[in-house]
């Protein structure tokens, strides 16, 4: 309440969660208290302040066990297999259900497994490149029979960026007989943002080596509960909306990284 009435914003950006799978395991209560009574006190504000566009992070963990491959925003949403996953959805419901009675545009943006420079210390870039170069052991789940639609950030925040000047409109064509997943009557719309080039986690791992010119030392493991064994990402509604979609290479991305991470670490 504060931030808002001391920087009485007109565009709102929401990218604050408690992120990650694994995690919503063994603290599910941590998710109640940030994605869920947070999220909804960004809203009530969003409300009282009149915003005039609201673009907020979703996730690709919604599509849960769907296996059909690449994912649509037209797919339904109802399998999630983490607790991260299910806020994740009551998210896009909980900001749907807002600008249903309030009429202000509001943005879900699922992400597909953003890495690059300053990226999270629990993802795999991070957790790999440590490792590699300490010469400890990686934890390779599946026994590396996985694939995530790895997605750098700059083309995140170029995508998001021009959400900010594109607020949702209501789908004129919308058929409540047939509803549109995606979109609404309301002023709310969904995108997938993912580089749409699914890569294996044993190609992944490999190119973080060769970036550091250091082979890894692999610990073949189980899938995790909670995880998916693969991404992907069709972002033709993203590129219909904004003319913008993902294309940053993996190994581009991946070699920017770990320029950055060098010169941060000092190693």
């Amino acid at each position: 309440k504060k931030i808002f009435e001391l920087d009485n914003p007109n565009i709102v950006v929401n990218l604050a969660a408690q992120a990650g799978v694994r995690y919503s395991i063994d603290n599910p209560s941590a998710y109640v208290q940030s994605n869920l009574v947070g999220f909804a006190n960004v809203l009530e504000e969003c409300r009282r302040n009149e915003v005039e566009n609201l673009i907020y992070a979703s996730s690709s963990s919604v599509y849960g066990g769907n296996h059909n491959l690449p994912f649509q925003e037209t797919q339904p949403v109802n399998h999630p297999v983490s607790f991260y996953a299910a806020t994740k959805k009551a998210n896009e419901l909980m900001a749907h259900t807002y600008s249903h009675l309030y009429q202000f545009p509001s943005t879900a943006l699922r992400f597909f497994t953003v890495y690059g420079p300053w990226g999270r210390p629990d993802m795999a870039p991070m957790l790999f490149t440590k490792a590699i170069l300490a010469q400890r052991p990686i934890k390779v789940n599946n026994f590396g029979q996985m694939q995530r639609d790895f997605t750098f950030i700059d083309d995140i925040v170029e995508a998001l960026y021009r959400c900010c000047y594109k607020p949702a409109t209501p789908n004129l064509d919308f058929d409540p007989l047939n509803p549109d997943p995606a979109t609404s009557s309301a002023p709310h719309r969904i995108f997938n943002i993912g580089n749409s080039k699914p890569t294996s986690l044993i190609r992944f791992i490999e190119v973080i080596e060769d970036a550091l010119e250091m082979k890894a030392i692999k610990d073949f493991q189980p899938l995790p509960p909670g995880d998916v064994i693969a991404t992907a990402a069709d972002t033709q509604a993203l590129e219909d909306w904004v003319g913008f979609s993902p294309a940053t290479s993996i190994e581009e991305g991946i070699k920017s990284f770990v320029s950055w991470y060098r010169d941060y670490y000092q190693v």
